[in-house]
């Protein structure tokens, strides 16, 4: 058997896994009351939620990504606020800033701090890559740390606290590439792509008529920070956690285990965030098909959301056409998964 010995044993855990699985499932039926398809967009998107993570949302025009994100605040009834990214936003514009504000009372001004739109427990950052590095930094604190630093004064942010940001793959004139150090940030890279036929059919359909949903509201913030808890009390067995390390070791061209492909192809490879956010997301995915441990599957699931922005290819695999997607592929098919510790 690919799992540890010991599962969770608490029966508050237990229960509380039960409640994570039920309360996905529900919320999962609340989205598709106004998204057609996407199943497994959604499954990503509510393990981020789950780990307490931020995701990169990657898709062409008119597949939904804020509608989506947008809804999903709805369901789960947290704040949610959208910034749109433009060449002209300014840091303050997303953190908040200082105002002089003058006391009815005593007529004395004084400085106020009026908070940026990154107070909600959702941020849709849209389009992040039109903004310049310097007001794409304003997110970095936020996301790491849940707060922001304004003229000295720190402010934590209320839990939980989620950033999406989204990007457009084929408009790249005006845009500025995210950093690595942000990139490395995002738990998930997530691809939205275009819909079967029939759903397209169906999304076609259903958005040209009157739409009046009405969603409940299953989880709230305070279960999603108990579920966000649970999650990292999941057991992981010891050979689990070295093929994690191993995927993210061998996606290094300097690593002595590294294939040809890589050494030929990549440029950087993961970081050892990688590594976390593949145990995370393994034990996320677990807790949600009702397994309280978690599998070599659950890593291999993860492996390309957590994966693809972290693995940065050189100009030669841009000429010869080689994917980030086929790198992880190829390390998937090649890198052993542990017998030993089962």
């Amino acid at each position: 058997m690919d799992h540890p010995i010991s599962t969770l044993e608490s029966p508050d855990d237990i229960a509380l896994a039960d409640k994570m699985n039920n309360g996905r499932k529900a919320i999962l039926a609340e989205l598709h009351k106004r998204i057609i398809g996407q199943h497994d967009v959604m499954e990503l998107i509510l393990q981020t939620l789950f780990v307490g993570g931020n995701s990169l949302i990657i898709g062409v025009p008119g597949l939904a990504k804020t509608l989506l994100i947008q809804t999903l605040a709805q369901v789960v009834d947290l704040k949610f606020n959208r910034i749109q990214f433009t060449p002209d936003l300014m840091p303050s514009d997303i953190t908040g800033t200082d105002i002089i504000q003058e006391d009815a009372a005593t007529g004395r001004r004084q400085m106020v701090f009026a908070p940026g739109p990154i107070f909600a427990n959702i941020v849709l950052a849209d389009e992040i890559n039109r903004t310049p590095p310097k007001t794409q930094a304003a997110l970095l604190e936020a996301m790491q740390e849940h707060r922001v630093t304004i003229q000295g004064r720190t402010y934590t942010l209320e839990e939980p606290f989620y950033v999406f940001a989204t990007q457009n793959p084929i408009e790249l004139e005006g845009t500025y590439p995210l950093p690595e150090a942000q990139l490395d940030r995002f738990m998930f890279h997530i691809v939205v792509e275009h819909p079967p036929e029939e759903e397209e059919l169906e999304v076609v359909r259903s958005t040209t008529r009157v739409i009046d949903a009405q969603y409940e509201r299953p989880v709230n913030g305070a279960d999603l920070v108990a579920f966000q808890r649970l999650v990292r009390r999941v057991p992981v067995a010891d050979s689990v956690l070295r093929y994690a390390l191993n995927l993210v070791r061998t996606s290094r061209p300097k690593s002595p285990n590294a294939p040809e492909q890589v050494k030929k192809w990549v440029a950087f490879g993961c970081s050892v965030r990688a590594a976390q956010y593949l145990v995370l997301g393994a034990k996320a995915r677990a807790l949600t098909q009702g397994r309280y441990h978690v599998s070599f599957d659950d890593i291999k699931a993860v492996a390309h959301p957590v994966m693809r922005h972290r693995v940065l290819v050189n100009f030669r695999a841009e000429s010869e056409g080689v994917t980030t997607d086929s790198i992880i592929d190829d390390l998937l098919a090649r890198v052993p998964v542990p017998t030993s510790g089962m």
